[in-house]
C-alpha cells in the first residue's frame, strides 16, 4: 500500500482498539471530509429502530456512507436498513461499530490493500448492515485527495458508471517547465517526476516538431506539451527567448553548476545527492506533494531523433472516443508524419526470451498460467475449466453458468512472467457473438500500462487496437483512463470465420499492430500516447463486456461460444 493507505487504515484499526476495549457499546466512526446528509437524525434513528426490533441482529458494523457497485446482495430488507450477503460495498467514510464488531475485526487481522476493499470482504466474518441509502457522504466542494479509496478505480473500468475517469487533481500546473543539463540519469528521472506530477511532459529527443518550437518560443501560442526535458536543440540563446517570451515558464536544471537563462526569475538547480527530491520539486512548482516514490536510478536511453516516417502503407482506421489525461494529447494528429527513433533500440537486443505454446502442447508449466480470476467490468468469472486443450489447439469457452460473483464463466490464460519490449503473436479465431470480447493483449498496474489486440462480437470484421499510459516506476499508483486511446482497424475479412496470426511488436519508440505478418497500424510516441515503458504480462481470454456501448448487447443464443487458439509465442526481453 502507499504511505496514504497505510495511514487511514491504522487510523481505522486503532479506532477499533479503543472501541473493543472500551465499555461503549457502539461508536460512529466518521472520516474528516464527511458532511451528513439532509435527515440524518431521524434516518439514523428510524434504522436504529428497525434493527433493535429484529430478535438476534446484532450487527457488528453499520454503513451510513457507501457506494454501491453492481448488483448488492442482501438476506435481509427492511424499510430503513439492510443486511449484507456478499461484496458489493466500498466506502468507510461514515460507519457505526459494535464492540464486538471491532472485537472481531481485530482478530481478522492483518488487513491488505485499502481499508474500505478489505472491510468489504468480511462480511462472512461479521454482520453487516446499511441503511436503505446513504445519509453520509463526503465533501464534494474541493477536489478529493482520498487516493487510498478503491472507488476511483472502479470507476475508470465502467463500474461506477455515474463516475467520470479520474484524473489528477491539482490547480493550474505552472508552465512551460523546461529542464536541461549535462547529467542524463537526473534527467531521466525528472522527465518521469514531472509526468507523474501531471504534465504533459516531452523528453529526450533531438529537437522538437518546427511548430511546437514557434509555438514555445512565441507569446501566448497554443502547444501540445507544457513541460519540455532534455530536448537536444534547446541551446542557451533559445532558453533565453523562451525565458523573455514566457514570463511564467520555469527552468529547471539538471545539476548545481547549471546556469540560468539571465532573463528568468524562476529556475531550479537540481542537486543529485538531494534526499527528497519531491520535497524541493513541489515548493518550485507550488505543487502538492504526491503520495508515490520519487523516480531513481531509472535506465538512460539514447536520445531519440525526430525524422519523417516516410509512406505508411496501413489498413483504414476509424478512432473511437479516447479518454483525456495529461498523457493523451488532445490535437496529436501534428504528429502523425513524424516517428522517434533510438537507433540502439532498433538493434537486435542480445537477452531475448523465446517462449511458445502450439498445437499438441499442454498451457502449462513454468511459462503460462489459467486464470481464476476476474475484473470489474467482466460479467464472467475466469476459471481453468473453460480452456479445454486437445490436439487440435485449446478452446476458451464462455457459457452460462452460476457463481458467487458471476452469472458467466470464462477462460483466460496469461504468461507467468511480465516482459518488456519484444514480439507477441497468437493464431486464434474469435467468436461472432455480441457481447462478448476476445483479447489478446499485454498488461500490468502499478503504474497501468496496457497493449491490446480486441475483437468485438457484435463485428468481427474489425479489430480494436489500444494502448493505455501512465507514467512513473514500479509501484506507482497511477491506473487512469478507462476507454484509453482505442482504434477500430478495416480487416478486410472475418476474424470469425477462420483462423489468422495476430501480433504486437513493442519497441521503445514505436508499436506495430501485424495481421498474417503484415502491418496494419503504427503508432509512434505521442501519437497520441507516449510508448507503455514498464514490464507487462502477456494475455488471452474470452468475456462478456458490461458496456453495451462499447461490446453491444449480449446474444445469450450464442453461448456457449468459443474462442479456438492455436498458437502463442513471445519473443521479448524481461
Amino acid at each position: 500500500m502507499t504511505r496514504p493507505e497505510i495511514a487511514v487504515a491504522l487510523s481505522h484499526i486503532e479506532v477499533w482498539r479503543l472501541i473493543a476495549d472500551g465499555d461503549v457499546q457502539h461508536a460512529l466512526i466518521l472520516e474528516d471530509d464527511v458532511f451528513m446528509c439532509y435527515g440524518f437524525a431521524d434516518k439514523l434513528q428510524r434504522t436504529w429502530n428497525e434493527l433493535d426490533r429484529s430478535e438476534g441482529t446484532g450487527f457488528d458494523i453499520l454503513y451510513l456512507a457507501f457506494n454501491e457497485v453492481g448488483e448488492l446482495e442482501t438476506s435481509e430488507q427492511g424499510e430503513h436498513s439492510r443486511k449484507l450477503d456478499s461484496p458489493g460495498i466500498w466506502e468507510a467514510s461514515a460507519y457505526v461499530l459494535s464492540r464486538q464488531g471491532a472485537r472481531k475485526l481485530l482478530d481478522t487481522l492483518p488487513a491488505f490493500g485499502p481499508i474500505d476493499l478489505w472491510l468489504n470482504l468480511q462480511f462472512e466474518h461479521v454482520n453487516a448492515f446499511t441503511t436503505a441509502s446513504p445519509i453520509v457522504e463526503q465533501r464534494i466542494d474541493e477536489p478529493s485527495t482520498n487516493s487510498y479509496s478503491v472507488l476511483p478505480i472502479l470507476s475508470q473500468v465502467g463500474v461506477i458508471t455515474g463516475e467520470k475517469p479520474l484524473l489528477p487533481s491539482a490547480k493550474k500546473l505552472p508552465n512551460p517547465v523546461i529542464a536541461f543539463g549535462n547529467n542524463s540519469a537526473e534527467l531521466a528521472n525528472l522527465g518521469t517526476a514531472l509526468s507523474m506530477l501531471g504534465y504533459t511532459c516531452i523528453s529526450n529527443v533531438d529537437q522538437l516538431p518546427e511548430n511546437e518550437t514557434k509555438a514555445l518560443s512565441s507569446r501566448g501560442a497554443r502547444r501540445s506539451f507544457n513541460a519540455y526535458v532534455d530536448i537536444g536543440s534547446f541551446d542557451s540563446k533559445f532558453l533565453e527567448l523562451v525565458a523573455k517570451t514566457n514570463s511564467n515558464a520555469r527552468f529547471i536544471g539538471a545539476s548545481e553548476d547549471t546556469a540560468a537563462p539571465v532573463s528568468s526569475t524562476h529556475f531550479l538547480a537540481m542537486n543529485p545527492n538531494t534526499k527528497d527530491k519531491w520535497e524541493i520539486l513541489t515548493k518550485f512548482l507550488g505543487l502538492e506533494y504526491p503520495a508515490w516514490t520519487y523516480p531513481n536510478d531509472l535506465p538512460v536511453k539514447n536520445q531519440m531523433v525526430l525524422e519523417a516516417a516516410g509512406e505508411r502503407k496501413s489498413n483504414i482506421s476509424t478512432d473511437l472516443r479516447f479518454d483525456k489525461s495529461p498523457w493523451i494529447l488532445s490535437k496529436w494528429e501534428q504528429w502523425g508524419d513524424v516517428i522517434y527513433t533510438d537507433q540502439a533500440s532498433r538493434a537486435s537486443p542480445t537477452d531475448l526470451t523465446s517462449v511458445g505454446w502450439t498445437v499438441g502442447e499442454r498451457i502449462d508449466g513454468p511459462h503460462w498460467t489459467l486464470r481464476d480470476d476476474t475484473f470489474p467490468s467482466n460479467l464472467a468469472l475466469f476459471t481453468p475449466n473453460n480452456v479445454a486443450q486437445g490436439i487440435d489447439g485449446a478452446e476458451l469457452e464462455i457459457r452460462k453458468e452460476l457463481t458467487h460473483v458471476r452469472r458467466l464463466t470464462s477462460g483466460a490464460i496469461a504468461s507467468a512472467s511480465s516482459y518488456c519490449y519484444g514480439r507477441f503473436s497468437a493464431e486464434f479465431c474469435p467468436p461472432r457473438v455480441s457481447g462478448l470480447v476476445t483479447g489478446m493483449f499485454l498488461y500490468r498496474n502499478g503504474p497501468r500500462q496496457e497493449i491490446d489486440i480486441e475483437f468485438l462480437g457484435k463485428d468481427t470484421t474489425k479489430m480494436l487496437v489500444n494502448v493505455f499510459y501512465n507514467p512513473g516506476p514500479e509501484g506507482t499508483k497511477l491506473e487512469y483512463g478507462y476507454r484509453g486511446t482505442p482504434t477500430l482497424i478495416e480487416l478486410g475479412f472475418d476474424a470469425a470465420d477462420n483462423f489468422h496470426t495476430y501480433e504486437i511488436d513493442w519497441r521503445p519508440d514505436v508499436i506495430l499492430w501485424l495481421v498474417d505478418g503484415r502491418v496494419v497500424h503504427r503508432r509512434s510516441a505521442w501519437n497520441p500516447t507516449p510508448i507503455p515503458d514498464q514490464p507487462l504480462q502477456f494475455n488471452f481470454n474470452l468475456w462478456h463486456s458490461r458496456s453495451e456501448e462499447f461490446a453491444g448487447r449480449l446474444d445469450s443464443t450464442g453461448l456457449p461460444a468459443f474462442a479456438r487458439l492455436r498458437r502463442l509465442n513471445i519473443e521479448a526481453a524481461r
